[in-house]
């Protein structure tokens, strides 16, 4: 898959996702994934002064994702570009609360053995259906673009 798009997936696929030798993500079928978008209610958020840590529920797995806040602990002299990330992540922090449903994009990445996501944008959804939606598309397009068989979970 082309590494520029944010693929739709639901969270069980993400954490099934397997690691290939060049240290990145694949789906079942084999094809690479590197960018996802999810959708789902935050139920856990822990923030620190360099990351907010939260975790994401959309009804078939739990997944956690890292918002960094540290654009201006990573060069001695900021410049005006990292000014204006942190100022974007710390407002996107500041939207992320337990019970919210939101949409999260970013990277899949790795942190002691366990997948999660590094947000580069999320929003909050207004409209209670985008998780439903999400969902649907989610499987719409498993079926006619990733060629994706469900994940086997402990319950099957």
């Amino acid at each position: 898959m082309d590494r520029y798009v944010h693929v739709k997936l639901l969270n069980s696929f993400i954490v099934s996702l397997s690691k290939t030798p060049d240290y990145r993500f694949a789906l079942s079928n084999g094809k690479r994934v590197s960018l996802v978008e999810t959708v789902g209610v935050v139920v856990g958020r822990e923030r620190k002064d360099k990351f907010l840590r939260f975790h994401l529920d959309d009804g078939s797995a739990l997944l956690p994702c890292i918002l960094w806040l540290n654009h201006l602990y990573l060069s001695p002299s900021p410049s005006p570009r990292d000014e204006l990330l942190f100022t974007m992540a710390v407002e996107q922090a500041e939207e992320v609360a337990l019970g919210k449903l939101m949409t999260v994009r970013g990277r899949i990445t790795e942190y002691r053995g366990v997948k999660q996501i590094t947000v580069s944008n999320l929003r909050v959804e207004e409209n209670p259906n985008a998780e439903i939606l999400h969902w649907l598309q989610c499987i719409k397009l498993g079926k006619e673009s990733y060629n994706l068989r469900p994940p086997l979970t402990s319950n099957s």
